[in-house]
């Protein structure tokens, strides 16, 4: 299993933990789980694939590609975005942007935004790929930015989060938070209502900022350090946070299963859980893949465990998404994982990019959309 952990201190860099590596390198790798044998209950039914150019690059970045009306919009690591008719993968446009992608794209209200490693936030009209602005930022994202009617947050990995104005890219205001010296590699993306924007950071907290001013609207701690060294104490919220049923979950490394009251600020439950992956949410469940790869369904209402699947162990696994009755992972493999929402027993298993697949997975009008590490876009159905 490998493990992306970037530090300012050099003997940080030198650390190699239970078989983990940081930036990708291990003397020691852990064999993933070898695939269980299973009775298939569904099938996996291909609706189309696309090329999206050449493919995510060797750096860990998660390219998630982003859905806005009825098409699709994915980037490659060199800078060329597509948009594809998430009906039937036509392509509807291709650009080239010249810049390094650093990670996915986020798309809405007509807009598609990505950012590049060299610290350029670039947004484009979506219907045409035309680019509408493009603005620097401090340093890199590699979370896909996020909008909202008015405005477009990008947030950085030194715990910045920064606003532009969706239409001419003026940047509108500035949130600054603590980094600590140990981070996991990527950064959570900000969810962007249209009053106000809540992200998780490094330290271990959430905060909830104004949209107009970029005032500080609320601030928790969703995770508490522990331990002695600074790897031990690392509670990194790394994972999107969730918004489902009126309420905030949001997920740490080393940290906590949080649920909130998004307007009050109050923490509802917790549960202990290390994760540094995004939720799901159905059949009144919480799905989260944990760090050490088991998924884990939690009762939205009670934070009750209700199943827990550990069979993906080492396997990599992605976020989780729920697709009709099933809940579904992707893995470093290239395989597709798919679980009842009622008991986590698996129930079909579809392999999709022999590649591998990183980034998170994104569902639709029941159809998964996957973007494999080799630039492949699949569009599938469970039956």
């Amino acid at each position: 299993m490998k493990m992306l952990v970037r530090g300012v201190a050099a003997t940080a860099l030198a650390l190699a933990v239970s078989g983990c590596s940081l930036w990708g390198e291990s003397e020691v790798e852990i064999e993933p789980n070898p695939l269980v044998s299973f009775e298939a209950e569904k099938s996996v039914e291909v609706l189309w694939s696309a090329d999206v150019g050449a493919g995510l690059g060797k750096k860990y970045h998660q390219f998630l590609p982003a859905i806005s009306g009825d098409r699709i919009f994915a980037t490659d690591h060199e800078g060329r975005v597509q948009a594809f008719s998430r009906i039937d993968g036509r392509k509807d446009w291709d650009v080239e942007l010249g810049v390094v992608a650093s990670g996915g794209v986020g798309a809405g209200y007509g807009t598609v935004a990505l950012a590049s490693e060299d610290g350029d936030v670039i947004a484009l009209d979506a219907e045409t790929g035309a680019e509408q602005w493009r603005a620097k930022v401090s340093t890199e994202v590699v979370a896909a930015p996020q909008m909202n009617s008015d405005i477009v947050v990008a947030q950085l990995i030194n715990g910045r989060l920064v606003a532009f104005d969706r239409v001419s890219g003026e940047r509108r205001w500035t949130y600054d938070s603590l980094v600590p010296r140990l981070t996991l590699r990527g950064t959570s993306a900000p969810v962007v209502t249209q009053d106000a924007t809540i992200a998780g950071f490094a330290n271990g907290k959430v905060v909830a900022v104004d949209n107009v001013k970029g005032r500080i609207l609320w601030e928790r701690r969703a995770a508490i350090p522990q331990g002695r060294s600074e790897l031990e104490r690392m509670v990194d919220i790394d994972g999107r946070p969730l918004i489902a049923e009126g309420r905030l979950f949001l997920s740490s490394y080393q940290g906590r299963l949080v649920a909130m009251d998004p307007r009050k600020a109050q923490i509802l439950w917790t549960q202990n859980v290390s994760s540094y992956r995004g939720l799901a949410q159905g059949f009144g469940n919480v799905y989260v893949s944990e760090a050490d790869d088991a998924v884990q369904a939690f009762d939205q209402s009670s934070s009750a465990s209700v199943w827990r699947q550990d069979a993906l162990a080492n396997r990599m696994i992605t976020s989780p998404v729920a697709l009709g009755s099933a809940v579904a992972v992707a893995d470093s493999l290239g395989y597709l994982h798919f679980m009842s929402q009622v008991d986590g027993r698996f129930i079909a298993r579809y392999e999709v990019d022999g590649d591998g697949v990183l980034g998170d997975m994104l569902v639709a009008d029941n159809v998964l959309y996957v973007l494999g590490n080799s630039g492949r876009l699949v569009a599938l159905k469970l039956n």
